[in-house]
């Protein structure tokens, strides 16, 4: 589109813009208010009622895994005993609370949100849109958000405290603390906490002005020149939308600073246990505040550095090298960066060129979208080939036991991307034919850091072990239905190679492929959307005969498979 030039040019866009966002924003807040109460109440109903009905399982459940576990030591044992009633008991509150925040936030501002996009170039019928958006989704979103706040109650927490009694592996030390340190731990925590929550309240409070200002300066210019992220037309009506929600973002990093601070006061303590040192403790008490200084500066592009003192807190150089490295890293991102063809170069600028499509590109659910995409057509391959049974899928739907689907069958489709990736010679994940996963262009969100980073680590180690096809395919396999535990457990399967270093550089890929599979699966909405998948994966095995054939071959008897066929048609009314 034809973007204003000059000063004339620029302000008439600005006046035109005004009768039409106001509109937007009066509906906008219409529909919010009418909505908003309907998605606090189901928020806040549904999770107080799960929090409340699980708090004694879960309180139970905690002390039964501190008191079996072998992972801590006595006296951190001892230590987390005591102290576990006061979060545990503060709990219900503060899951109730959040869950209040939460229904007003996304009850007042989705409905907002779809009202703009509602009048985007891209949308039909623009008028219908801008009523009926919003509205039914919201609502859905509201029991959709319950549903996932169940599914973490109930299944993710119990599998967290099931890791920790879990037995040590070889090597593997408990943790603890000495007891002989914990009366300074504890001082340096104490004074940590009133010292640097109110020393970095301060610095975020005193900041916050240049916050709002720079922020209304960027956003004001962008918008009256139809600048940076505000060229195409479907961005102007947000343009309006985030100056006049700035001073929250505002606010909401001067509330974020505080909490956080309590956490930065607290972790004196653990420093002095590390250190062996009362003395680094207090050093880390001053220096932190200068450690946030720092990081505000840069974040605000003000002037390098604090002006408050930076006491060295640790005997090693470890914190120092990393500051001297810092420069070092972002040149080497740059060079890497430059490896990219100019044809991946030119295909990354053209998916940038709006913000809807940036947005869109650094959303974290178009990759989970990826991932249960690809694990639906991938399970109608291997089902059909009979690597996915009928005894699993019944598992998973009528017994509620998933446990090992959800763990298998991802991991086999990542392993896929993995070796498709190596084939094609990619700086980062090849996930689609058109769409290419790097460091430079994934979702900058820290649960996605610790997924793919490691990913990225992994794909480089296939790649190093130049596998060849035969070994390829094993490994397709292996994930799915063999042990990964030691070299030997490979040795009646027909593994190509019989190098048993090989063997075990591969079986320790696997399992580190499968224990971030595990962490995805603790994720809300991971069990929820695997759930549908399942169902999706057993209908279309009806409508093609292949769980027929399968249940013929297992020599089930018709009565009971037309029981079970009965069975799991009653459970399909969630949406596949």
């Amino acid at each position: 589109m034809d973007v204003p030039k000059g000063f004339l040019a620029s302000l008439w866009s600005f006046v035109a813009f005004l009768p039409f966002f106001f509109l937007l924003l009066v509906l906008g807040i219409i529909k919010a208010a009418v909505i908003g109460p309907v998605v606090t109440s189901i928020v806040l109903v549904g999770n107080s009622a799960v929090v409340i009905g699980m708090w004694p399982a879960h309180f139970i459940w905690t002390y039964y895994c501190v008191l079996k576990t072998a992972k801590l030591g006595l006296v951190l044992k001892i230590f987390s005993l005591v102290a576990l009633p006061f979060p545990l008991l503060l709990s219900p509150a503060l899951s109730v609370l959040g869950s209040l925040l939460v229904g007003i936030g996304y009850g007042f501002f989705a409905p907002l949100i779809a009202t703009f996009e509602a009048a985007g170039e891209q949308v039909v019928d623009k008028l219908y849109h801008c009523f009926a958006d919003g509205c039914v989704d919201t609502v859905k979103g509201a029991c959709t958000l319950v549903v996932d706040f169940t599914d973490f109650c109930f299944h993710s927490y119990f599998s967290y405290m099931d890791d920790l009694i879990e037995n040590l592996g070889a090597g593997e030390n408990p943790m603890d603390i000495k007891l002989t340190k914990l009366p300074s731990c504890l001082l340096v925590s104490l004074i940590g906490t009133l010292v640097d929550v109110p020393m970095i309240s301060i610095v975020a409070l005193c900041k916050s002005p240049y916050m709002l200002i720079k922020g209304w300066q960027r956003l004001f210019h962008d918008l009256i020149g139809r600048e940076g992220p505000f060229l195409e037309t479907v961005c102007v009506p947000f343009a309006g939308l985030a100056i006049l929600l700035w001073p929250l973002a505002v606010i909401g990093a001067v509330i974020t600073a505080f909490l956080c601070s309590f956490l930065l006061g607290f972790y004196g303590g653990i420093v002095v246990h590390q250190e062996d040192s009362f003395r680094m403790g207090i050093a880390y008490i001053v220096s932190v505040i200068s450690i946030f200084d720092e990081y505000t500066n840069d974040l605000l592009y003000l002037r390098e550095g604090s002006c408050f003192p930076r006491p060295k807190y640790r005997k090693s150089n470890a914190d120092r090298e990393l500051l001297e490295n810092k420069e070092e890293v972002e040149k080497k991102k740059a060079q890497n960066g430059k490896v990219l063809s100019s044809s991946n170069t030119a295909k990354l600028a053209t998916q940038r060129s709006t913000l809807k499509e940036t947005i869109q590109q650094l959303k974290p659910i178009q990759i989970w979208d990826w991932l249960f995409m690809s694990c639906e057509i991938n399970g109608r391959i291997l089902f059909g080939e009979g690597l996915i049974t009928v005894e699993d899928i019944e598992e998973c739907i009528v017994k509620g036991k998933c446990k090992k689907l959800s763990i298998r069958l991802p991991s086999w489709c990542i392993l896929q991307c993995l070796l498709q990736s190596v084939k094609s010679d990619t700086y980062g994940l090849r996930i689609s034919d058109e769409v290419e996963l790097t460091n430079f262009n994934w979702p900058r969100d820290k649960v996605f850091d610790w997924i793919l980073g490691p990913l990225l680590i992994i794909k480089e180690q296939v790649r190093k072990l130049q596998l060849k096809e035969n070994e390829e395919a094993c490994l397709r396999k292996l994930i799915l239905i063999g042990k990964n535990e030691k070299p030997e457990d490979w040795d009646e399967v027909g593994f190509p190679s019989d190098d048993h270093v090989r063997r075990a550089q591969l079986q320790a890929i696997l399992r580190r492929l499968q224990g971030i599979v595990a962490n995805m699966s603790r994720i809300p909405s991971f069990r929820r959307r695997f759930n549908s998948l399942i169902k999706s994966l057993y209908l279309e095995a009806i409508k093609t005969g292949a769980f027929g054939s399968q249940i013929g071959e297992s020599s089930s008897s018709s009565s009971s498979w037309k029981k079970r066929n009965k069975h799991m048609m009653k459970s399909n009314s969630l949406d596949v």
